[in-house]
């Protein structure tokens, strides 16, 4: 199988939700109170709906299943994230001081694979 550029940049788009879902799993009564803290209430369903759509948004990613779908589920994720860490943290750009730029750069990323 030959891969082109966009093809492997939307597969590691979607594999670095892998993680991510661990991490809500792992750790969900933590996630929930951050959910809670940013405004997404309750946050025990809020982590529970995220951790599913991030899971679609990963398989379809990864095996190229609906991509541009899994692209937009992805992308309201990683908005969502965004909200919260502004909603948490302030609007501190930099991610040393938990700004918005990685989620932010992630979805400008996966809706450029979506409409190439």
């Amino acid at each position: 199988m030959e891969w082109n550029l966009v093809e492997l940049l939307r597969v590691l788009c979607g594999l670095w939700f892998l993680p991510h879902m661990a991490g809500k799993a792992m750790h969900y009564r933590k996630a929930s109170g951050t959910f809670d803290a940013a405004g997404f209430k309750p946050g025990m369903v809020f982590v529970g709906v995220t951790i599913a759509m991030e899971a679609l948004a990963a398989i379809g990613l990864v095996f190229g299943i609906y991509p541009k779908i899994a692209a937009v589920f992805a992308i309201l994720v990683l908005l969502g994230a965004s909200y919260a860490v502004v909603k948490i943290n302030g609007f501190n750009w930099r991610w040393q001081k938990m700004g918005p730029e990685f989620p932010l750069f992630w979805s400008l990323v996966l809706a450029l694979t979506a409409i190439v």
